[in-house]
């Protein structure tokens, strides 16, 4: 059996959608619930979604003039760390998704620049560069543990939690260290 060339989509991969039961007038609907593993590099630095993680998907693809209307929902785990403490994170996110797919030599060929409309291959839809955008544009880019989250001493990298009340840094600068006992002295 040939391997298909880098740029064919393969129908088995699970980020591959088949319209061929999908008439191709307007109006047309079918419904798409499967659960994938998700993509290496689903993510930003602090977080994101774990290579192989299960992600829900839950898509409704409708045949449209130029095309077909990719919408519904990706749900999943991300993991990472708080931006501000280092602690992990561990949290789930619903993110829609809503991508136009055109049809080969269809209308938007001409009036819409290549990277601004998807296209499918055949009747293969590449799902993975929607999904992507859609939960890296999700994210925070700067993730907290909670809102209202401390963080660490700058001094010694302590979290601000486990430290006392008057925990300081604070130290003489030995030049001015002399001045320092006489404000003592007076006390």
């Amino acid at each position: 059996m040939p391997k298909p060339s880098p740029n064919q989509l393969s129908p088995r991969s699970p980020l591959v959608l088949d319209t061929r039961e999908l008439p191709r007038r307007p109006g047309a609907l079918r419904t798409v619930k499967r659960v994938v593993s998700a993509p290496a590099d689903l993510g930003l630095e602090l977080i994101g979604v774990p290579e192989g993680a299960e992600l829900s998907l839950d898509l409704r693809l409708e045949s449209v003039s130029e095309g077909v209307l990719v919408s519904g929902t990706v749900a999943g785990p991300v993991e990472g760390e708080c931006g501000r403490c280092l602690r992990p994170i561990s949290d789930s996110l619903v993110v829609r998704i809503q991508e136009l797919y055109a049809y080969e030599n269809s209308t938007t060929d001409e009036t819409a620049d290549e990277d601004e409309v998807g296209r499918m291959q055949g009747d293969l839809i590449d799902l993975e560069p929607a999904l992507r955008d859609a939960v890296v544009l999700a994210l925070p880019t700067n993730p907290l543990c909670r809102d209202d989250c401390p963080g660490l001493c700058s001094e010694c990298g302590v979290h601000w939690d486990e430290l006392p009340a008057d925990h300081s840094h604070q130290q003489i600068d030995p030049r001015w260290a002399g001045l320092s006992q006489l404000t003592r002295q007076e006390e």
